[in-house]
């Protein structure tokens, strides 16, 4: 005979405000684990549960999934490590963009990627190099950009391999930005992936080079406060809401150097928004300015994004860019995966971008994390003064 008094779930999260990933759209309910997946979504689940958490005022999402970020940790000099930067901040998957090149991929997935505990996949720099320090362009020799070994790599490694990454800057490209641009684009197309496009102190505004891009490749930086960024006398640029109806994708990646609240208030403000949030969290930030995914998301809510409009943003849409929704990726459902991040408002901080200015906002706090159903310990924010020194 059953006894219908022993607990159905391992675990349930009561009363939290519970995001759909596609929509944006919440309520509050209940969300109940059993193993690694999530058993069921309703009301009153609590009684059911063997363990309870109450999550009353609090967002329970997807686990976070971050597009773009730095963690090929003790090869870079702009490496941070992956379980410490962003699992234990709330974030279960994370895409490297363009730390790796074809030439230390090996190393990234024997020291890297294979041990981490969080799920990570990749954007293969075009340059055979990757991006091993900032002071150094990696295709200031046009020669480093080898085709063939890109292709290799991607085609050998497609558990891994999501999609090509380009510096853009000058400092990184120097005069030939049109070739190399041309040339990762082709072998983007041949390879059947979306390639990145880092701009920011790009050779030439920015028109220029959307012209050149396909549906589904990336812009990153879209709020830099650098030259030939997306604004114009304050304005969006109207090339820039044509490569979006194109399908161009743009995205935030906060940065050291990129952020600039003075370009992402008033494109807020205009309507546009970024495709996909993400931290550009590296070696260099993540003591400060950037900190971690969650204050990012903090900040662009203080420049006007909504919870809504966020959410969606660092679950449903990075896993789509990267490929991870076919694993479960970036949604909460019953009978998927139980990756899941509980979120809490916190005190406000003063918040800075990365351009010399700063806010006092609201911060946002992982109160739990969940990947596959194995409740993973959280680090506190790194801007408070016992965590580390910011600038790092």
């Amino acid at each position: 005979m059953t006894d219908d008094s022993s607990p159905r779930y391992d675990l349930v999260l009561a009363g939290g405000e519970v995001f759909d990933a596609a929509t944006g759209v919440s309520q509050v309910t209940d969300v109940a684990v059993t193993g690694d997946r999530v058993a069921r979504i309703a009301p009153g689940l609590a009684a059911q549960g063997r363990q309870v958490v109450d999550c009353s005022g609090q967002y329970v999402l997807p686990g976070l999934v971050e597009a773009h970020t730095h963690i090929f940790a003790d090869v870079s000099k702009v490496g941070a490590p992956p379980d410490e930067a962003h699992l234990r901040r709330g974030v279960v998957a994370a895409c490297d963009a363009g730390t790796v090149g074809a030439s230390t991929f090996a190393a990234f997935e024997r020291y890297v990627a294979a041990p981490a505990r969080m799920r990570l996949v990749n954007f293969l720099n075009v340059s055979v190099l990757g991006l091993i320090d900032f002071r150094f362009g990696e295709l200031l020799n046009p020669d480093t950009l080898v085709p063939e070994d890109a292709l290799a790599v991607a085609a050998a490694n497609p558990h891994r391999v999501r999609g090509f990454k380009i510096r853009l800057s000058e400092d990184v490209v120097g005069l030939e930005w049109r070739t190399l641009l041309k040339r990762s684009l082709a072998l983007s197309a041949e390879a059947g992936l979306p390639l990145m496009i880092h701009i920011g102190e790009t050779p030439e505004p920015l028109p220029v080079i959307l012209d050149l891009l396909r549906p589904g490749d990336v812009v990153a930086h879209c709020y830099t406060g650098k030259p030939y960024g997306i604004l114009g006398d304050g304005k969006v640029l109207p090339e820039v809401y044509a490569a979006r109806e194109r399908g161009v994708l743009f995205e935030s990646a906060h940065g050291k150097s990129n952020l600039s609240f003075a370009v992402a208030r008033p494109a807020i403000e205009q309507g546009f928004l970024p495709d996909v949030v993400t931290s550009d969290t590296s070696g260099r930030n993540w003591h400060g300015p950037v900190f971690d995914l969650v204050t990012s998301m903090a900040k662009l809510r203080a420049m006007g994004m909504t919870m809504e409009q966020i959410v969606p943003r660092v679950t449903s849409a990075p896993a789509r860019l990267t490929g991870l929704d076919a694993e479960g990726y970036g949604s909460l459902v019953e009978g998927g995966p139980a990756h899941v991040t509980v979120l809490a408002d916190a005190e406000e901080a003063e918040l800075p971008d990365a351009a010399g200015n700063r806010i006092v906002a609201p911060r946002l706090e992982p109160s739990l994390v969940l990947l596959a159903g194995e409740q993973v310990p959280t680090v506190p924010w790194r801007g408070l003064p016992a965590a580390g020194v910011a600038g790092v």
